[in-house]
């Protein structure tokens, strides 16, 4: 299995279009899908992925699983990239991320996170001080 590494900078175009990197678009194929992170930034997932996480939330019990499914299947896309590799982001899904112009895309393995780079630093940052306390 591929997985999603690496990290990069980009912008989001006055569109809402987000160039996606070629090396995560060989491993991400023609579909994948985007949806919310409960970091406050975007996951981007495999159709593989997407499938494995719609098969563990049958196993959330009904209460539960509904509450989940909502907010997770109600800001998520389905995305294929154009000519040239780019994909439209919901305006909910920028505003959900805080993304405006810059991002970074950072591969995590099995599926990779887009990141307004300020919420990144803080998260990163707070991260450091939890280990070093």
């Amino acid at each position: 299995m591929s997985r999603l590494f690496g990290t990069y900078n980009h912008q989001i175009d006055a569109k809402g279009r987000l160039f996606m990197p070629s090396r995560l678009l060989k491993v991400l194929g023609d579909v994948f899908f985007i949806s919310v992170s409960k970091l406050q930034c975007l996951n981007i997932y495999t159709l593989d992925e997407w499938e494995k996480l719609e098969e563990s939330f049958e196993k959330i019990p009904e209460d539960e699983q509904m509450v989940k499914r909502r907010d997770f299947y109600s800001m998520a896309q389905d995305c294929t990239p154009d000519n040239q590799g780019r994909v439209l982001l919901s305006p909910a899904l920028r505003e959900y991320a805080g993304l405006d112009r810059t991002v970074t895309i950072k591969g995590a393995g099995k599926y990779a996170e887009i990141w307004n780079p300020v919420r990144l630093e803080a998260y990163e940052q707070g991260l450091k001080n939890q280990t070093d306390s």
